[in-house]
């Protein structure tokens, strides 16, 4: 696996996969990877010629008291395992590669609607931090496909937006959550748990099965399911930020005769926020 750090010497090796023809996947991640994140990268090296994929810890992304200072950088790690799954190209940028003119810079990219709502109503700014990086990596790899984990469920949807929205010319390609023996979604942040809280993790994803058996059976009353969810995980010693049930494709209020819902969780333990999601097609 090669590694650059320059846009320049990225761009030099993508355009000799163009001139050979070749499909180019893209994985970004910020790093500590997990095999959720070699789930991705697995698939694109199916589907794909080659793949690529970046490190980048985007400061944008992150709102004051978050854990930008603390966020686990295991680089020495990360690159064996990329090298171990096949991943052809590592592109590893600065902050001034990123930001030459600075994390003040005067153009951002914004998808209003859906980067104000669940999350990013939690996270004011975050999803601005997310699709400006993410254009920027899309416009410097220029990837026929790039793939993220649906855990993520409402930042694979910004994405979606924008590359639709600014007609680019790649495929978005969403992959399962990958989880651990015990149900709980696989997650950088997950090594913030200590032995007590990982215990009880597991428990927001049996609380989004939960809502999903009673969706299943007929239940409408859709507010209803989302406090006693709540209630439910607070009880069990977590502080719920949210559960939600929504439209599966927009995000919105989903109606009580919707076919496909998705129920978006966050919830802290301790001091670590966990997220994760359930879709539900009836």
């Amino acid at each position: 696996m090669q590694t650059v750090e320059s846009i320049k010497a990225l761009r030099e090796r993508r355009h000799e996969w163009r001139d050979e023809g070749k499909r180019v996947g893209f994985v970004p991640t910020m790093g500590n990877l997990h095999d959720g994140h070699l789930k991705l990268v697995k698939k694109a090296a199916e589907t794909c010629d080659v793949v690529i994929a970046s490190i980048f810890v985007n400061p944008l992304q992150f709102g004051q008291n978050e854990d930008l200072a603390t966020y686990p950088r295991t680089l020495a790690e990360d690159k064996k395992k990329l090298t171990a799954q096949g991943a052809d190209l590592l592109f590893l940028p600065t902050i001034e590669e990123m930001y030459p003119r600075g994390l003040e810079q005067q153009t951002f990219v914004e998808v209003p609607g859906i980067s104000s709502i669940i999350c990013g109503a939690s996270r004011p700014g975050h999803f601005r931090g997310v699709a400006t990086v993410v254009c920027k990596l899309f416009n410097m790899v220029q990837p026929d496909c790039a793939f993220f984990g649906q855990k993520d469920y409402q930042q694979l949807q910004v994405i979606r937006l924008m590359a639709q929205d600014l007609s680019m010319d790649l495929d978005i390609c969403g992959v399962a959550t990958q989880r651990a023996s015990d149900g709980l979604a696989l997650s950088s942040r997950n090594g913030y748990l200590n032995d007590e809280q990982r215990k009880l993790a597991p428990m927001l994803y049996k609380t989004m099965q939960d809502v999903a058996d009673k969706l299943h059976q007929g239940d409408t009353n859709l507010m209803q399911l989302s406090k006693s969810a709540v209630d439910k995980l607070s009880q069990y010693g977590f502080k719920p930020d949210y559960i939600e049930i929504r439209n599966g494709k927009t995000l919105q209020a989903a109606a009580s005769d919707d076919k496909h819902l998705v129920i978006l969780a966050a919830a802290y333990l301790g001091t670590t926020r966990l997220i994760d999601n359930l879709e539900v097609f009836r």
